[in-house]
């Protein structure tokens, strides 16, 4: 058992290390490990097989046509309502428009479920607006990367949907209202620490919106809006199940998109291509990370995990802070959805042997991976904000610092106070 974990666990970095991409490190390493075992036939067979078995299921047709939900958004001009509308609100306060940024990436993530395309739309809007006013250009790219993960917490999420996979069938309904406190609290924690940075810059006040101005930017950005009313709505109440409501976004999306006249029938093929390609990137994430679950599971790698840190101690407060450091650690390197893939198994079963409920370690699990996100050298999001700002990661890293530490706190409080995640599904008895 030994020799064939060193050979998962050293491969799998030096591949890693070599710059090969994450799905094909994990593929690649998990095949090297089998091989270790038993014959060549037999192990690409199984791992073939694993990859297969593992997308076979129908959670996952969610995450395909939440993908394409999110790029119709995209495309139909919905970021720039969001944005419009929290300029209403927002805007007249010092420093308004990076309270602006936070609420509309909160907005647009929430609804598109992606961090790296509310990273891109609301960057890209807002970057040049804050730069004519005078705004540093790196702390506003460093405000809108963090603020962006805030969407993969709020529901509807691809990660929670990957986590329910991952965990056995936790409720995904239960997973989508867990995420709304940690995620509100996460964005007001980035708002404190912007409030600050305001305050020592001593900006001046922004131009009031009237109340008309108010009324109509909302009434603009309402229905886009009220697609997070009808999705969680509908799956919390148990009209349809997520992936029916995934469907059901979809077309929303494409009616609102066509009604706003901010998408033409021509421009569909771009959207189509673009979410088929982001499509089979997770895809194939999935699958390799799958496979890599199943040659852990088959070395005993969550057992020997497991009556390692409970032999460190019995106390839950201490298990859950030495996992929160393991996997701020592997969130520097590793992607989100193989993390949560690869990782739930192993952790999941210490955790509920000391009491965690898993609904609640989920959203602590996905709330940490958003930090590695923002972080070098493989932070997707970091990348995507600093490119979109026409910045570099050097120059983002300090002003990065102090939202780090934002997004840290709100993490030990969602692991260490647990009804923050629990009391929405125990309010609505999921």
């Amino acid at each position: 058992m030994m020799t064939e974990v060193l050979i998962l666990i050293i491969s799998f970095i030096i591949l890693l290390g070599v710059g090969v991409p994450v799905a094909w490190s994990i593929g690649i390493s998990c095949t090297v490990t089998i091989l270790a075992s038993i014959d060549s036939l037999a192990a690409f067979t199984t791992v073939a097989q694993r990859m297969a078995t593992g997308l076979d299921s129908f959670s996952l047709l969610a995450i395909p046509l939440f993908i394409l939900a999110g790029q119709i958004m995209n495309q139909g001009g919905i970021a720039n309502r969001l944005i419009a509308f929290a300029k209403a609100l927002m805007g007249a306060l010092p420093g308004g428009l990076i309270y602006v940024n936070v609420i509309a990436a909160m907005l647009f993530g929430a609804i598109s479920g992606s961090a790296v395309a509310a990273t891109s739309a609301i960057g890209g809007i807002l970057g040049p607006a804050m730069q004519r006013e005078n705004y540093s250009k790196e702390f506003g790219a460093a405000v809108n990367i963090t603020a962006s993960t805030t969407g993969l917490v709020i529901p509807p999420s691809n990660v929670l949907i990957v986590y329910s996979l991952a965990s056995g069938g936790v409720s995904i309904a239960s997973l989508f209202l867990a995420g709304y406190i940690p995620g509100i609290l996460m964005g007001l924690a980035l708002m404190l620490v912007a409030a600050a940075w305001i305050k020592k810059k001593k900006y001046p006040p922004g131009e009031r919106s009237s109340l008309k101005s108010i009324v109509t930017t909302f009434l603009q950005a309402l229905p886009s809006l009220l697609l997070l009313v009808v999705v969680i709505g509908g799956i919390v109440s148990g009209i349809f199940t997520a992936t029916e409501a995934s469907g059901i976004a979809v077309l929303y999306c494409l009616v609102l998109s066509f009604i706003n006249k901010e998408l033409k029938i021509s421009e569909l093929y771009g959207v189509f291509i673009s979410s088929v390609g982001t499509t089979a990137i997770v895809m194939l994430l999935i699958a390799t990370s799958m496979s890599m679950s199943w040659v852990m599971s088959y070395e005993e790698i969550p057992q020997a995990v497991s009556v390692a840190l409970l032999g460190l101690s019995d106390n839950v407060f201490v298990i859950l802070l030495i996992i929160n450091l393991l996997l701020l650690f592997v969130g520097t390197f590793m992607d989100m959805t193989p993390a949560v893939l690869i990782f739930t198994p192993i952790f999941l079963p210490v955790v509920e042997a000391l009491g965690v409920d898993p609904v609640h370690f989920g959203i602590m699990m996905v709330m940490n991976l958003c930090v590695g996100l923002c972080t070098p050298p493989v932070g997707s999001v970091l990348f995507i904000g600093v490119s979109v700002a026409n910045t570099s990661i050097q120059k983002v890293l300090k002003p990065l610092i102090p939202l780090y530490i934002a997004m840290a706190i709100v993490l030990l409080l969602i692991t260490f106070v647990p009804q923050l995640s629990l009391w929405l599904p125990q309010l609505f008895d999921n």
